[in-house]
């Protein structure tokens, strides 16, 4: 229940139309807000009072969240900006800042501090160029009750003990020494602050629905697992921690909070918002254990490296409630994968999906255009093997600088043309501008990318696996959908130019 002055109110920034252009009307999801989640209850359980505003999910302009602001009137304002995959932080920075200078005008005596994935990356330049009080470089919940504590008390002094905190004074920006990660998942991390959410307005993505559209609500997103071993060179997976760390929740805590979302708000269509679920076996098998106790019949979708999903596994994903296991395949090029550090064996590929559809387990096949020694021939070999694959569903993007990755350090140290705004980092933008090779531009990376689309998923052969596994009304949806162009400004630039 929502209190008149909460100590504390984390508000997760929208902007989907910018993010997705029309898309976001009816395809993409809108998911529950993770870390407004872990955050919000490891404040809450310290003896502070909270609220979530998810203006994603209500869909609030800027103005309308200042005026919530300056309504509630908390004693700090925290914008969570990490979004529901690790890319989706800087493309949700161009709201985040909307939201930010509107609150400030609205209520400027309020205290902002803004946090996420994008932050961390980039913690100096974000708190000189957004209108808030303090940045946070780190995951955020030490930093947030510490902050609380130190404007309780009204010493400035005080703001040099936040860990975690990069802050002004005078003219100099001050990054306080980082706070500890926190280990104790489940009991510091636990994220049980449901009953702030908006319940009845978050949707699955359309695919994770295919042949039954209509239980696409009610729906929620969990994790098991934060960060990830790996270091592939896209991924900025791990700028809030620093380090390549990977912490894991107990089975017994995952599945209670499914057994709540389950038995409380009837959610039956999930998605596991790890990097990583399939990883360790003893972990994913724990939790799928757990599930098949309780028969509950869900639609679940997780993440997974093709080179840790082991066959041996695979039935009791599928008995757990796994429906689908989206694979980062990447590219079709072996020479392009070992230069974006994700070593794998095409004939290995080709195998795991192979196995994963034969125990009746959807792929989401993830495929990346413009990796840095990517030529339009490669581009080519990946689109075949996608088109081989011809998984139940294909995401297809260019390749990103992401701010917090190796692409970012290497694209600014070569001096190349990075987004001139932070949704241009949206794979779906008007303004998305990815990343140029060697060998292409970014519009002819775009344009390749926005072409792959199109021609996968209108083709006879992938439309015919569809109605054979799907039916027709899926079909429809498909097609109705691979109707949509997005519309794209270097693409026209490109045509006006020609």
């Amino acid at each position: 229940m929502a209190t008149a002055t909460p100590d504390l109110l984390l508000i997760n920034p929208g902007g989907r139309a910018r993010i997705y252009q029309d898309l976001g009307t009816d395809l993409t999801a809108v998911e529950p807000p993770l870390w407004c989640r872990l955050i919000g209850g490891y404040v809450r359980d310290r003896g502070y009072s909270i609220e979530i505003l998810d203006s994603e999910a209500l869909d609030l302009p800027p103005a309308a969240v200042a005026e919530r602001v300056k309504a509630t009137k908390p004693r700090l304002v925290a914008m969570v900006v990490f979004g529901h995959q690790p890319s989706a932080s800087t493309q949700q920075m161009m709201a985040a800042g909307d939201a930010c200078r509107a609150i400030k005008q609205a209520a400027p005596e309020i205290p902002v501090v803004i946090v996420g994935g994008h932050v961390s990356a980039l913690p100096e330049r974000t708190l000189a160029e957004e209108v808030v009080d303090f940045a946070c470089k780190g995951e955020g919940p030490v930093t947030m009750v510490q902050l609380l504590e130190a404007l309780k008390s009204g010493d400035v002094t005080d703001l040099a003990k936040v860990q975690g905190l990069v802050w002004r004074r005078g003219g100099n920006t001050i990054v306080n020494a980082p706070a500890p990660l926190i280990q104790d998942l489940d009991r510091d991390l636990h994220g049980d602050v449901w009953d702030l959410l908006p319940m009845d307005r978050y949707r699955a993505h359309n695919w994770q629905c295919f042949g039954a559209l209509e239980t696409r609500v009610p729906y929620a997103s969990i994790y098991t697992s934060l960060g990830c071993p790996y270091k592939c060179a896209f991924c900025c997976i791990n700028a809030p921690f620093d380090v390549n760390r990977y912490r894991m929740r107990s089975p017994e805590a995952v599945v209670a909070e499914i057994d709540r979302l389950h038995n409380e708000y009837g959610v039956k269509t999930i998605k596991i918002i790890d990097e990583m679920f399939v990883l360790n076996e003893r972990h994913v098998i724990g939790i799928c254990d757990l599930l098949i106790e309780r028969g509950y019949g869900l639609n679940i979708w997780a993440y997974a490296r093709v080179d840790t999903v082991k066959p041996i596994m695979l039935d009791k994903l599928k008995r757990a409630g796994i429906r689908w296991l989206a694979l980062g395949i990447e590219s079709g090029s072996e020479h392009v994968r070992d230069g974006a550090e994700k070593a794998l064996k095409e004939d290995d590929i080709v195998g795991i999906v192979r196995a994963i559809q034969e125990a009746g387990i959807h792929v989401a096949g993830n495929f990346i255009f413009g990796l840095p020694d990517d030529t339009r021939e490669t581009m080519q070999q990946t689109l075949d093997l996608a088109r081989e694959l011809n998984c139940e569903y294909a995401n297809f993007y260019s390749a990103m600088a992401y701010p917090g990755s190796a692409l970012y350090t290497m694209a600014v140290a070569k001096g190349l043309p990075l987004p001139e705004q932070w949704s241009g980092y949206s794979q779906h933008s008007y303004d998305c501008r990815p990343l140029p090779t060697d060998h292409l531009t970014a519009a002819g990376v775009l344009k390749f990318r926005d072409d792959a689309f199109h021609v996968y998923f209108s083709s006879p052969r992938y439309l015919a696996m569809v109605d054979r596994t799907f039916g027709a009304d899926t079909r429809a949806h498909i097609e109705d959908m691979a109707s949509r162009r997005l519309k794209r400004r270097l693409l026209e630039e490109l045509d006006a130019a020609e």
